[in-house]
């Protein structure tokens, strides 16, 4: 439980104020994963850790590549000395190996830090996907359509995204048929 505090704590402190709408997001994605706790068992304090940490790459004062996972992977592993396990989660989510590639930057990404557990990240990309901007709990669909409206068709992110959609839906229905079968 330490370790959900102390996510906590610092993903208030990094995206509260200058990020409100961010913010609430990763309160909903928090709060995905507390309900998945029987889930995950033993994992469940890293998963829950990732799911407020996942976003912190967005504050502005640690935003350096504006690669949202690996600036905020950089930070937990080089200022806050997090466990491995933990940096690799937020590096990892949502498919940012893709956006990496539109970026130029899968080389960084994947030298840095090594793909985590994919049972594990399966929950923190479920719990990501299933929220929107606003908190709220919604279908995979509609939050990816969010993203690819949010983002034009030139934008790198919307063309991740649309590589991505096959992937991110297979897994949403992966992590709900594990919870159908109780874990």
């Amino acid at each position: 439980m330490g370790h959900v505090l102390w996510a906590w704590d610092l993903a208030r402190s990094l995206l509260e104020e200058p990020l409100p709408r961010r913010w609430a997001h990763t309160q909903g994605v928090a709060e995905q994963a507390e309900s998945l706790k029987d889930v995950l068992d033993a994992d469940a304090d890293l998963v829950v850790a990732s799911a407020w940490l996942h976003d912190i790459g967005y504050a502005p004062n640690l935003a350096e590549t504006g690669f949202h996972p690996l600036d905020g992977a950089r930070y937990l592993r080089s200022v806050e000395q997090a466990d491995e396990h933990l940096c690799s989660l937020v590096a990892h989510h949502s498919g940012a190996v893709v956006e990496a590639d539109e970026r130029g930057m899968f080389d960084d990404l994947t030298g840095e830090f090594v793909l985590p557990r994919v049972d594990l990240l399966d929950v923190l990309t479920y719990c990501d996907m299933t929220t929107g901007p606003d908190g709220s709990h919604l279908s995979a669909e509609r939050r990816i359509s969010e993203i690819l409206d949010r983002y034009g068709p030139d934008d790198l992110v919307h063309r991740a995204i649309t590589r991505l959609k096959p992937d991110l839906l297979g897994t949403v229905r992966s992590v709900e048929a594990r919870i159908g079968d109780g874990g």
